[in-house]
């Protein structure tokens, strides 16, 4: 999908990437909400994640999150990984994407 930014991030320049391999690639997100906020995204697309029908590729969405968290130096203090499927979850791009955010402390409810 030529029209798809996060198809293209995906496929982009390395130095542009926090993290890619076969499956998956990362990158941090535009907007952040934290000092750490990363997007885990396939590098094929799909629309969202309800789509997914692979276990190997969700594994390897959340092996990759768990890696950047340990590089970004979160994972000992705590992070958050997400999903929003939707628009009433305010999914805005329609590629499936996990949010890595982490470096703050979060508050509940998140929404």
């Amino acid at each position: 999908m030529a029209a798809c930014i996060f198809c293209s991030l995906a496929e982009g320049p390395e130095d542009k990437l926090v993290y890619r391999d076969e499956l998956v690639a990362a990158f941090n997100d535009v907007n952040p909400q934290a000092p750490v906020h990363v997007l885990v995204v396939p590098r094929r697309h799909i629309e969202s994640v309800e789509k997914v029908d692979d276990p190997q590729l969700l594994a390897a969405l959340f092996e990759a999150a768990h890696r950047i968290a340990r590089d970004r130096g979160v994972d000992k203090s705590g992070y958050r990984l997400l999903f929003n499927v939707g628009p009433d979850a305010l999914q805005s791009v329609f590629h499936v994407h996990l949010h890595l955010i982490g470096g703050r402390r979060m508050g509940w409810p998140p929404g």
